[in-house]
């Protein structure tokens, strides 16, 4: 057996390894389904993933309650894969009366078939009132404390796809031991959460790099030329790896195969600043070529929230993904991402671009972008957008 390099995961005082498997991915359904019909063939696959990443030193698994068949799934496996240095972590959704989340947490141990989870999240504090349903006093972390004096928990986090403040909001209440959050190379704001995080001394984990970092199983041509002759899942690897506040990063595998770049990642990492400045300034100069000094410098500025927007339609995630497109051709994750705003709730939240000009006229959109000296261009980008990427709208893949 293999031994990935590790890290103390923050004040849980857990070394923790940097790649950490993500259950996300190789379960056979989004819907958690009966044991009846799980087949043999995706246990197979799902066991083989899991023996490769045990075989390679991944001894952190991640999984939830809400994806689909993960848990049953892993609960047949990981006996029979064992691991005396496994940390297994779920996460389950709060909820505003707390024997209902006490309910899902059991059905999360039943379906593990666990008697102990050494890291729990809180899964999905998205919106203020995730927040409070959870450290009120009476409210879910009464639960989670609970179980933690029985033996049952260990450390205590939460999970978030939520707006900055609200997620350095959290980290300050000081009630949690880590985070799970979004930050790789294309999406950066989430900084001062990362800074929160470090002065509560909470352990860091990356949701998503490969998938919600830019569609990187899949990049576009001019993405892998840029990248070269590093990979883009290893450029994009190293960039979290090398920041001192970041501990380990997801690796959603559906297959054995999939582990090998995040590896060789590992295997290049103690060089990771000389190999990847010379990608981040290919990557800049390509931007800058794209889209112009001044859009770049400029774009963000006097944008209003979703909330504030005629139709809710959400300017900064809709100019972001233009200028992914622009600057990098990553048209799959602009579409998957463009579709599913205005199907994803509070996980996803506002309103693509499909009703400008019907609903929302220029006019409407006009009126509240009186602050942005884009104006004039951006109803012209949400065409462009609207034209480019609407089609069937897509559901977040769990719908809690």
């Amino acid at each position: 057996m293999n031994q990935l390099p590790t890290c103390r995961f923050g004040r849980t005082e857990q070394r923790i390894p940097l790649l950490s498997l993500g259950g996300m991915r190789f379960q056979q359904s989004w819907s958690d389904l009966p044991a009846s019909e799980i087949t043999d063939e995706s246990q197979t696959r799902l066991e083989a993933t899991l023996q490769r990443a045990v075989q390679e030193g991944f001894h952190h698994i991640e999984t939830a309650r809400h994806y689909g068949s993960s848990e049953r799934q892993l609960g047949w496996a990981l006996p029979r894969i064992p691991d005396s240095q496994r940390l297994l972590q779920s996460k389950v959704p709060p909820a505003d009366d707390p024997s209902v989340f006490e309910a899902e947490l059991e059905k999360s141990f039943k379906r593990l078939a666990c008697q102990r989870l050494d890291l729990l999240a809180i899964h999905g504090i998205n919106l203020q009132e995730h927040l409070d349903q959870t450290v009120r006093p009476g409210g879910c972390m009464d639960v989670v404390r609970r179980w933690q004096s029985d033996g049952r928990v260990g450390h205590v986090g939460f999970s978030t796809h939520g707006p900055t403040e609200l997620i350095v909001a959290a980290c300050d209440t000081g009630a949690f031991d880590y985070l799970n959050l979004h930050w790789y190379y294309i999406r950066q704001d989430n900084d001062p959460a990362l800074d929160a995080a470090q002065r509560q001394d909470m352990g860091v984990f990356i949701i998503s790099p490969t998938d919600k970092g830019g569609h990187l199983h899949s990049p576009s041509a001019k993405l892998l030329e840029l990248c070269a002759p590093l990979h883009p899942i290893v450029f994009n690897d190293l960039f979290c790896l090398r920041d001192p506040r970041v501990h380990t990063i997801s690796v959603g595998a559906a297959r054995p195969e999939d582990l090998d770049l995040h590896l060789q990642a590992l295997d290049l990492l103690p060089d990771a600043g000389a190999l990847i400045k010379p990608v981040q300034q290919r990557l800049e100069a390509a931007a800058l070529a794209s889209l112009g000094r001044d859009w770049i410098d400029s774009w963000r500025v006097g944008l209003p929230s979703w909330e504030q927007t005629p139709g809710g339609i959400n300017l900064p995630v809709l100019l972001w993904l233009h200028n992914l497109m622009e600057a990098w051709d990553l048209q799959s994750y602009a579409k998957a991402r463009y579709r599913l705003l205005g199907q994803g709730g509070h996980w996803f939240a506002g309103a693509n671009a499909d009703a400008f000009e019907t609903d929302v006229s220029v006019s409407d959109l006009q009126a509240v972008l009186g602050a942005s000296p884009w104006r004039d261009q951006i109803p012209g980008i949400l065409r462009s957008l609207r034209d480019r990427l609407a089609g069937e709208a897509q559901m977040r893949l769990s719908s809690v």
